[in-house]
Parts: C-alpha cells; structure tokens; sequence
C-alpha cells in the first residue's frame, strides 16, 4: 500500500515534460496545474483522520486507492484532449487518494511500530521511494522510445487497480478505529471526554513545523526536478527523467537504511543530520556550473529528504491514544507545503529562473533541521504534558 502510490506518482511525474507541452503550459502555469494535486491531497487528508476513527485505516485506503487510479485515468484523458483543467481535475482526484492513504497506511505503519517495538515506518516509506523508482524508470524507457501519455498512464491505473484490490483483502479491518462513547458507570454509554485541539500541543506544532520543511524538500524534487534539469541544465526529457530515477533511489535507500541507523543515533540526531544532508544537497543543485555535478547533488538531497517524513509521522503517533489525530494533523503540515509549494516554486521560478526557486526550499529545511528536538521519544503519559498551555488541575472537592 506504500508502493502503490510511489509508483502513480513516478509515472506522471517523469512524463510533466510532456504534460506540460500537451496543454501548452508556462512554468508558473505547471505550477497552477500541478496544486490541483496539492489541493486534493489536502481535501483528502483534512477528513482522514476523522474518517479513519470512524471507519477504520482499511476503509479509508480502499477510497484512497480508488480516487488514485481514477485520478492517473484523468489525467490522461486531459492530456490526450491538451485540456489542463482536465489535468487539474485528475490530479485533484490523484491527491485527494494520495491524502486518504497518506494518513491511514501511515496508522497502520505506527500500529505495527508499537507491536514489533521497534521502528518500520522509514522501511515502509522506503516502498513509496521503491515505487517512485520503479515507476521513474518506466516513464524513462516510455520517454526515450516516445509511447503516448496517455496510454502509460491508463497501463499504471489499471495495474495498480488489481495491485490494490489484493493488497487491500490483506489489512484487518480495525486499526485506528476509536469507540466514539465511554461507558459511563449507570451502564449503557456516555460521551467520551473531550481533548485538548491537538494544535495547542506544542509537540504537535513543532513536529508540524519540521514535516512542512522535509515534505517540502520531497515534493519539490518530485514536481520540479526533471524541470530543472531540462530548463536549468538544458537535457533533454529522458535526461531530466533519469536524474529523478537517480533522487527516488537515493530516497529509496535512505529508507532501508532508515532502521539501522535510527536504532544507532536516535530520531533527533537522524533529523538534524537529514536537513543538513538535504541543504547541502540542494545548494549544490542551484549553485552548480555543470549538469553532471547537479546529478551528483541529488543523491545527497534524497538521502536527506528521505527520513525526515517518516519519523516525524511516527513521533505523532507515539502515544496510541488520538494516534490517528496527531499523525493527521502533522501529516497536514506537510501537505500544506505541497499545497502552497507548486504554485509558489512556479512563480519564482518564472522570475528567478527554476534552480535559484529552489533557495526557497533550502532555507525551510535548514528550520526544519533547527527544530529537530521535537522528534525525541515521549512516553504516552508525557504526551499532555506538551499542551503549550497549561491545564488547570481538577478541584480536589469534586472528586
């Protein structure tokens, strides 16, 4: 259910050349077209969590699914017609899936975490990264012997619709369902005791805080990188292609490695070390003189952008208790900047040209990296202990 996703993702991506020359966009109106992903993945992980407390992860995964390969379908059709609402359209569709999944597959990530003790997700993150691999290589070999978008895109909606309908017979039915009413001790059922708005915890603000910068830095390498290497270094599309091939396997292998290195250094230090990483990276991106050491830099932004999500992700779900709450909200941070990302990059890079847009990004994963703290373990009874806020204590008379 990681994998999936990836894999959707790669295939409309590496072929965002060829989008782009099909509805006869500029680059700041890519950018518009492609928030229609953004707008849609916010829409979709707004009532996720909600939805997966009701519901439960499965459900919502299966409609995530679901809108993801509707959403692949649109996007082709929009291209064979070079109509960009229609891209827009099918890419609001494809976000509001990847939002849906984004948060009930990463519940179930944090689910089995406190079973195994011991931390999966970055592994489970590193399937996303192998699809986004394998799918970047597909658009690559499409590109080169020039197969039309729309029927690549029509081949990976109906090969992950089957992926999908399998995968989802295998996830039990309960996870990060909640009771919605407590017993109350006359018997039958009372309301639950309401929480505290999870964004007056300040661990949840902090770690949002850090997700936006990381997520940034992510998503920017998936709408813009096979830009700036056609527009900024002058490749061709293949070209600009495979150097995002080249940035979904460094993220794959940063996630692999993601457990070893977390159970050796701990989250904090894993999440200052990822942000330097990743700036390093992408400063040698906007300030190289020649392509291939741009190419080279973005090994070095992969394996810092790779794990930076995943832990934050599973920091929030730390305490069971509203796990599937706190990992929504703090997932929403991150699809807040691939909300305001694409249209934003689009218009400095318009200005300022593609590679120096990215500057912007640099500058919020340094922040993120700043804020790395945030991520250390907390025990479940700690968690309310976090409310920037303080609780006032219960009136001993009343008990």
């Amino acid at each position: 259910m990681f994998l999936a996703p990836g894999v959707a993702l790669s295939s409309w991506v590496t072929r965002t050349p060829a989008i782009r020359d099909a509805v006869d966009a500029s680059t700041a109106g890519m950018g518009l077209i492609i928030l229609g992903a953004a707008v849609g993945a916010l829409a979709g992980i707004l009532g996720a969590a909600r939805a997966v407390a009701r519901h439960g992860a499965r459900a919502v995964a299966t409609a995530g699914a679901a809108l993801n390969v509707v959403g692949l379908v649109v996007i082709a059709v929009g291209v064979a017609n070079g109509g960009a609402p229609t891209v827009f359209c099918g890419l609001a569709f494809f976000g509001a899936g990847s939002g849906l999944m984004e948060i009930a597959v990463n519940v179930e990530g944090a689910a089995v975490e406190r079973v195994l003790g011991r931390p999966v997700l970055p592994a489970l993150h590193g399937c996303f990264s192998l699809g986004n691999l394998a799918g970047a290589v597909g658009g690559i070999v499409l590109t080169a012997l020039g197969f039309p978008v729309l029927w690549h895109l029509v081949a990976v909606a109906v090969l992950l619709a089957a992926a999908n309908a399998w995968a989802l017979r295998n996830l039990p039915g309960g996870t990060g369902k909640e009771q919605r009413h407590a017993p109350s001790p006359q018997g039958g059922s009372a309301p639950a005791t309401p929480r505290q708005p999870l964004w007056r915890e300040r661990r949840v603000r902090l770690l949002g805080l850090i997700v936006l910068g990381m997520a940034l830095a992510e998503g920017a390498a998936a709408d813009w990188l096979p830009l700036i290497m056609v527009d900024g270094y002058d490749l061709g599309p293949t070209a600009g292609s495979l150097v995002y091939a080249l940035f979904a396997a460094s993220m794959a292998a940063g996630r692999f490695g993601g457990e070893r290195v977390l159970a050796r250094l701990g989250r904090v230090t894993v999440v200052r070390a990822s942000a330097v990483c990743a700036a390093v990276g992408i400063a040698a991106v906007v300030l190289a003189p020649w392509p291939g050491l741009a190419a080279a830099a973005v090994v070095l932004w992969g394996l810092g952008a790779a794990l930076g999500f995943p832990v934050t992700l599973s920091a929030a779900g730390d305490d069971p208790d509203g796990a599937a709450a706190r990992v929504g909200a703090v997932a929403t941070a991150g699809y807040l900047a691939f909300l305001a990302g694409p249209p934003a990059l689009g218009f400095l890079g318009e200005t300022f040209g593609l590679r120096n847009a990215m500057v912007a990004v640099l500058a919020v994963v340094l922040l993120a990296g700043a804020l790395a703290r945030a991520v250390g373990p907390v025990t479940p009874a700690a968690v309310p202990d976090a409310l920037s806020e303080p609780v006032t204590p219960a009136d001993p008379s009343h008990a």
